[in-house]
């Protein structure tokens, strides 16, 4: 069955957010509400859309995907679900209201249509009992994650008389076009991810209070160095809102068996029982653990004490066991502090719980780990934490904390949950034998390809090349942060040398990593270090070569196709500039930034994006609109925060891909690559028609005119000035004379070298290196 239109029944936070994510695919969606007791009846659906327009982080991928969104209330417009393919209902977690719901839809659906709830915590029984057999047969849950643009986890549970196509249907389009990592579960309170994830929360809070830890110091120890998001659970908790927890609890402890685990850590905290009597519900709130004091004009961040409830001023954790252990997990439980301490009891508690549960909550390690990296965000999974600590030495902590040794963890007998066999990733099933970890159909993971190859084709300290497949040569970056140094332009280099003209062994090369982020740009570890020796000569020739090898790799004889997630900024954004194609994930976060460390692109960004707004059908003509256009977007360090949002500001073409599960994204650009190969010619060189003096004089007036109002610092208008000089060809510029792209190329070096001999570019630059925040100067 195909899925073309959809609908959501509820227009809360999370509802709302549904229908904006079937919109952010491109699919319309209907979103009905209880009429509004005055005025618009539909007011609460139209409410609900116009609110998400003003909410950041947006759950639109772009302004023009509202338009999608039909509004309606559930009196005056059920007919609209008679044309949609799948109904979500997102209404308030009570049985007998959600059945009563169900009747009323169920006579003036499309036949064949599916109707899914998004809940975690009633049992699919309960939910279409009393229903009729056609409703059964087309029911399931879906359970996504808030935010849903987001969260990529969607757990979905089907019924004994739920049909498998409508399973499969629901299952693709959630995987392909929703960008969804689908994991099936079984029906059981709290599926998997939400199952783990309480009683992983309130064991730490139960540690952390009964150790004495503050809660910078837990979330220290709780967060990166267990592989967890930088919030850790405190963090986490004010994110979510502390007043969910007691619902969630509530909610488990009716359903959950007697003699389940989460029983016993289940505890309530007078002190966080009075934050949420008092407003202090998290970020949604007054604050929460951590609260921003604006009192006398200023912005003091605080945390509250655990136990007494009052807030002071946030002081950093200072853990000698977090300091020592750095990524060691082992060394991190075995250290003697009270942050050792707490990562003991909490890591015992939670893993041994994940265990116990399969295949109760579903039939393999893998679904609980992707359920866990998707839900909650983790790095690792609850198996793959395990396999970091040892399961033999994992079984011996569960005993020294008292705690029965599962018996999936005893079936590993010292064996790790995963190994690599024959170059493939397998698992340890319940039976105790291993089994291959299986993709999806369409999935091709650079992690796999680098299992199965073993070593690279090519690789030096901060980049790799790898064979993926069918005459495609991939370039993966390795640096910290996937800054962009001499080492990744060598890299590019030494592919082009490999490819030669495209028509032996390599056919197309393809750039992409698996990092968080696909580059933050140039290393200015390096450049500072360079400026503060006054290596004039070598920052020259490094502007240089970047110019030279991303125009080379712009005008090879072979497609390059850039496959990016993530953010990528600065020198980052500039190599997707310079690509035949970008296949882009949705989530890409695309900008050239440089501006906020006094720079300006000097890697033709300011010569690419020039052309692109010249070439835009739909601005004004004339040699002025590009030039103004590109200025303010470079000027004002824009970034695009969707891949739609790329397309709008022309970081993307028209015709660029965007692909919505990341983990189809290297097969995406593959497919690309090897589309391009079979007829391909390199570009032609761009020329411009560019306004000279004049241009660059209206660009400073209107830099003068923000800074009249607050808006540009003193150091801006330097750094205005050079981009303006740049854009607007020079002073020898005249519009009756084309320009060249190597005229603007030598252009953006001048610029750029006239920049990092001032003071307030090098003050910029140490100010980013020391804080991560651009200096206002």
């Amino acid at each position: 069955m195909k899925i073309e239109r959809a609908a959501v029944i509820g227009a809360g936070v999370m509802g709302a957010g549904i229908a904006a994510h079937f919109a952010n695919a491109g699919i319309p969606v209907v979103l009905l509400d209880i009429p509004a007791k005055e005025g618009d009846r539909s007011a609460i659906a139209k409410g609900a859309v116009a609110k998400m327009l003003k909410t950041d982080p947006a759950p639109f991928m772009h302004r023009g995907a509202a338009k999608l969104v039909t509004t309606g209330n559930l009196e005056d417009d059920l007919h609209l679900l008679g044309d949609v393919d799948w109904i979500v209902e997102a209404i308030i977690e009570n049985p007998a209201i959600k059945a009563d719901l169900y009747k009323r839809i169920d006579p003036v659906r499309k036949a064949g249509s599916v109707v899914s709830s998004n809940t975690s915590t009633i049992p699919l029984a309960v939910l279409t009992e009393g229903q009729s057999d056609r409703f059964k047969s087309d029911f399931l849950i879906t359970h996504f994650f808030n935010p849903p643009r987001y969260m990529r986890l969607l757990e979905i549970v089907g019924g004994p008389q739920t049909r498998p196509d409508a399973l499969a249907a629901v299952a693709g389009i959630g995987d392909r076009r929703l960008g969804k990592g689908v994991v099936h579960c079984k029906d059981t309170p709290g599926f998997i991810a939400n199952r783990i994830g309480v009683l992983w929360i309130q064991a730490a809070v139960n540690a952390a209070i009964d150790l004495g830890l503050t809660v910078e110091e837990a979330d220290a120890v709780g967060g990166r160095p267990m592989g967890i998001p930088k919030t850790g659970v405190f963090g986490l908790m004010d994110l979510v809102g502390l007043d969910l927890m007691p619902h969630i609890a509530k909610s488990m402890l009716a359903t959950l068996p007697a003699d389940d685990a989460y029983r016993g850590v289940m505890r309530e905290h007078p002190v966080i029982t009075k934050m949420i009597a008092e407003g202090y519900t998290g970020r949604k709130g007054k604050g929460g653990f951590y609260r921003i004091n604006k009192a006398g004009g200023g912005k003091v961040k605080e945390s509250v004490d655990l136990r007494t409830g009052a807030y002071a001023p946030s002081e950093k954790a200072r853990l000698e066991s977090v300091s020592s252990a750095g990524r060691d997990l082992r060394k991190l439980c075995e250290h003697p502090d009270k942050g050792g301490q707490f990562a003991r009891r909490v890591l015992a508690q939670t893993l041994a719980y994940a265990a116990s549960l399969v295949p109760q909550i579903a039939d393999s390690i893998v679904a609980v780990d992707e359920g866990m990296r998707l839900g909650y965000a983790w790095k690792q999974g609850p198996f793959e934490l395990i396999d970091r600590l040892g399961t033999a030495w994992f079984a011996e902590l569960c005993k020294s904390e008292g705690i029965p040794v599962p018996a999936l963890v005893e079936i590993a007998a010292g064996r790790p949950f995963y190994r690599v066999e024959d170059g493939k990733l397998q698992h340890l099933t319940t039976a105790g034998v291993y089994d291959t970890v299986v993709r999806s159909d369409g999935v091709l993971l650079l992690s796999d390809v680098k299992r199965a190859a073993g070593k690279p084709v090519w690789k030096n300290a901060s980049a790799s090349l790898w064979d993926i497949g069918d005459g495609v040569l991939c370039v993966e970056f390795t640096s910290k942060m996937n800054a962009v140094d001499g080492d990744i332009m060598a890299a590019y280099g030494r592919a082009m040398k490999l490819i030669g003209d495209g028509k032996g062994d390599w056919k197309a090369l393809v750039i992409h990593n698996e990092a968080d982020n696909f580059s933050v740009g140039a290393n200015l570890g390096l450049a500072l270090f360079a400026l503060n020796i006054g290596l004039w000569p070598q920052i020259e020739e490094m502007v240089e070569a970047g110019q030279r090898t991303y125009r080379a790799l712009r005008y090879a004889p072979f497609p390059v196709v850039a496959a990016p997630s993530g953010m990528a900024l600065g020198g980052g954004c500039e190599i997707l500039l310079h690509s035949d194609h970008v296949q882009a994930h949705a989530e890409t976060y695309v900008g050239l930034v440089e501006v906020g460390v006094g720079l300006i692109p000097a890697w033709g960004g300011c010569t690419e994006m020039l052309a692109r707004h010249a070439k835009n059908p739909r601005a004004p003509r004339g040699p002025m609109p590009a030039v103004a256009k590109a200025f303010e977007i470079i000027s004002t360090a824009t970034v695009a925060k969707s891949a739609a949002e790329a397309k709008e500001l022309l970081y993307f073409r028209s015709s660029d891909g965007v692909t919505m599960n990341r983990d189809r994204l290297l097969a995406d650009a593959k497919a690309k690559a090897l589309q391009l190969a079979e007829n391909y010619t390199p570009p032609e060189k761009d020329s411009f028609v560019l306004p000279g003096p004049t241009a660059r004089a209206a660009l400073e007036l209107a830099v003068e005119g923000f800074a009249l109002q607050g808006k540009v610092t003193e150091h801006d208008k330097v750094v205005c000035a050079a981009l303006a000089d740049v854009l607007s060809g020079g002073p020898d510029a005249d519009a009756s004379k084309p320009v060249g792209e190597d005229a603007v190329l030598e252009l953006e070096r001048s610029a750029f070298m006239k920049l990092v001999h001032t003071n307030g570019t090098i003050d910029r630059i140490e100010h980013m290196l020391l804080t991560g925040k651009p200096l206002r100067n």
